[in-house]
């Protein structure tokens, strides 16, 4: 066994640097009175020598190590005062992973070792554990540089063209018959033949995986037998999650993403920066906790124990201290420039957003990332919510950003199921959402649309569910929404009626007809568009199985090629797809409204009609636009949610040109055919039709 030395080294960078020679590490501590850099044996299960960081800089402890060699395993240990009624949490017990490490070495096991404190104390989490948890801790690795080589940039950003498709690694191809047995569940299997053959046949542009940073399973779930599925309980910043290795490893990552761009879709990451997998003040001290409980997390002013909870998961990250915003920025550039990754979904983003005094769209996380000349080039989506005071901040953020849309997602749903007074908000609904969005600048693509997604029901069970069933997370149904605005048809979850099916299938084509319809971004769940179930589970965070997974054997034909035509008639005409806001302003070209809207006879919408449930909106370029000479590109789309068949009575059509009706959801399987009657257009009752002038 070798005995290193350790020199003085440098601050930077953060976290383990190979430079041929020898190693630098360098980690963050303000209030530690010392950090030990702890090297194990291969096989990770021997602490073979423990070296002090002979010096600290600020608040970077940092040391040279000679002659240490790629794939080494290492670990922190920081002392310093365990008080955690002031936020110290120090136990140099506790083996921490770097939070800056690129591997992992071992896994996360849910022991009693893993927590700061003797959990069978009466104080709990006022006591002090002296057991060694290195045994039941992963190790962080030396990685070798030749990983993480610069990848090639990130494909253009066209936010008007997008379809963005949200899945999780594991459950999209888990079940899936055509991928390799071997390649299932992982990363190399996420970016076969089968998967890119589907996601071009239905028009996505953009994936959107579910978290990927390493993250262990939550010790009350394992307890109950479950995993954390979801993975939003992240703890490695810079780590793909190992369960989801294939054959080529680590090197399955970057695979996956340069084929996912050679097949030019791009790839954009679900990542949780607002609060880690460490918990609140009962939780394990895995590498934040022990390294400086009071520098990384936000503590609740005068009751220190304690931890403020605005992400609802136990702690909050503090964005406000400079060394935890490099930590995140850090991150973020990493999977850019080195694993070649196109944008982020930010879990919580309210959170990132918080200063001391609340949320302000001007605040550093967010400014960081405006001025930051890589990071202010890629796809932003915020999440535009969390559960502290002032969370909701739809519309809020920065003109750089996407923001997951909830109130097109529950307008959508409660037009469908016939609520009084959904139409009028429908109406701001299918514009992109201007009352949200439309100031500073800010353009139709911020409004990200949606049906589902991962949180909550598919589309195949808001159709077949009026309640939950989320029996088997072992919450007793207490856990999930229930506020789903759903609609069972007439029976609740599976039926042979002939009449309930026929019902469900026309209420889903009514659904995406009116995501794909609509201004703004859409965003598909993975597996909608074949009529994944997870049988009426709307909390599937633990169900690491058939639950979970995309059923590709009850596979819906029918369902997915009237996806694949409503994607390829949304991006055959740019009139749906808008940057810039329709507010009926008359063109200069034509003088003809950008936007129009009126009943079936064609005469002004009563709007204040609290049960209006058929309307028809006529839609040209925005008068915001220089529009080319030969511009024509108009739209007439009928939504039809009553009854009662009716007929549309259709604008005069131009000269040389005549109304081709090009999506009908009671015939999803017509061809784009003329009208026969170019004055009045059937339209079937409960059904959405759409209209384009052609030659």
């Amino acid at each position: 066994m070798t005995k290193y030395q350790i020199q003085i080294g440098t601050p930077f960078p953060m976290g383990v640097d190979h430079d041929g020679n020898g190693a630098n590490f360098a980690v963050y501590s303000a209030n530690a009175t010392g950090i030990d850099l702890c090297l194990f044996s291969p096989d990770g299960q021997t602490e073979e020598q423990r070296l002090p960081l002979p010096e600290r800089t600020g608040s970077i402890w940092h040391g040279y190590v000679p002659g240490l060699p790629h794939g080494q395993l290492y670990g922190y240990r920081a002392h310093g005062h365990f008080a955690p009624d002031r936020g110290h949490r120090f136990n140099a017990n506790k083996l921490l992973i770097d939070p800056y490490t690129r591997e992992f070495h071992g896994t996360f096991t849910n022991a009693p070792e893993i927590y700061g404190y003797d959990i069978d104390a009466p104080d709990r989490d006022l006591s002090f554990s002296t057991t060694d948890s290195a045994p039941f801790m992963p190790k962080s690795v030396v990685s070798h540089p030749d990983l993480f080589t610069p990848t090639t940039r990130p494909l253009a950003d066209t936010p008007t063209s997008e379809l963005i498709y949200e899945a999780h690694v594991k459950g999209l191809t888990k079940a899936h018959p055509r991928v390799a047995e071997a390649l299932r569940g992982t990363y190399d299997g996420l970016a076969s033949g089968a998967i890119i053959e589907h996601l071009h046949r239905i028009g996505v542009t953009t994936i959107e995986l579910l978290p990927v940073h390493a993250f262990p399973d939550d010790g009350f779930l394992v307890e109950k037998g479950l995993r954390n599925y979801w993975g939003y309980n992240t703890i490695g910043f810079f780590a793909p999650e190992p369960r989801y290795f294939g054959p080529a490893g680590f090197a399955g990552f970057r695979a996956m993403v340069r084929k996912f761009h050679d097949n030019g879709i791009k790839v954009i990451l679900d990542v949780v920066y607002n609060h880690t997998a460490e918990g609140d003040h009962s939780g394990p001290t895995l590498s934040f906790r022990g390294l400086d409980n009071a520098g990384y997390y936000r503590l609740i002013e005068g009751q220190r124990r304690y931890y403020v909870n605005d992400a609802g998961t136990g702690n909050t990250l503090n964005m406000t201290n400079p060394h935890v915003l490099r930590l995140v920025t850090d991150s973020l550039r990493f999977w850019v420039t080195q694993m070649g990754i196109d944008g982020f979904r930010f879990d919580l983003a309210t959170t990132l957003g918080r200063e001391t005094y609340g949320f302000d769209r001007r605040g550093g996380f967010l400014d960081a990332l405006r001025q930051d000349p890589v990071l202010s080039r890629v796809r932003l989506i915020a999440e535009p919510w969390d559960l502290g005071p002032g969370g909701y901040q739809l519309g809020n953020f920065p003109y750089e950003f996407s923001e997951w849309n909830d109130t097109f997602r529950d307008t959508v749903r409660r037009y469908w199921k016939g609520d009084e007074h959904s139409t009028q908000e429908l109406g701001a609904r299918l514009l992109g959402s201007a009352d949200k969005f439309d100031h500073s600048g800010r353009r139709s693509w911020a409004s990200l649309n949606f049906l589902t997604s991962h949180d909550g029901f598919t589309l195949a069970d808001l159709n077949a569910y009026d309640e939950k069933h989320n029996e088997a997370n072992l919450e007793d149904n207490r856990d999930g929404h229930s506020g789903n605005y759903s609609d069972n048809c007439g029976v609740e979850g599976p039926t042979d009626d002939a009449v309930v099916l026929a019902r469900r299938a026309r209420r889903a084509r009514n659904l995406l007809a009116t995501l794909f319809l609509s201004q703004g971004t859409p965003m598909l769940l993975a597996g909608d568009e074949v009529g994944n179930s997870q049988g009426g589970n709307n909390n599937a965070y633990c169900q690491d199985s058939e639950i979970g997974w995309t059923d590709w054997t009850g596979h819906d034909p029918g369902l997915t090629s009237f996806v694949a035509r409503l994607s390829a008639f949304r991006r055959d005409h740019s009139v749906l797809r808008q940057s810039h806001f329709l507010h009926g302003k008359r063109r200069a070209a034509d003088r003809l409204p950008d936007v129009i809207w009126t009943d079936f006879k064609g005469q002004p919408l009563n709007w204040r009609d609290p049960g209006l449930s058929q309307f028809c909106v006529v839609l040209r370029a925005s008068a915001e636009t220089t529009l080319p000479e030969d511009d024509t590109d108009t739209v007439l789309i009928a939504f039809n949610r009553s009854g009662r068949h009716g007929h549309v009575k259709l604008p005069p059509a131009p000269d040389g040109r005549r109304w081709v009706r090009g999506i009908d959801t009671a015939h999803p399987t017509a061809a784009a055919r003329p009208e026969p009657d170019q004055e009045l257009a059937p339209i079937q009752g409960v059904s959405v039709i759409a209209l384009i002038l052609e030659p």
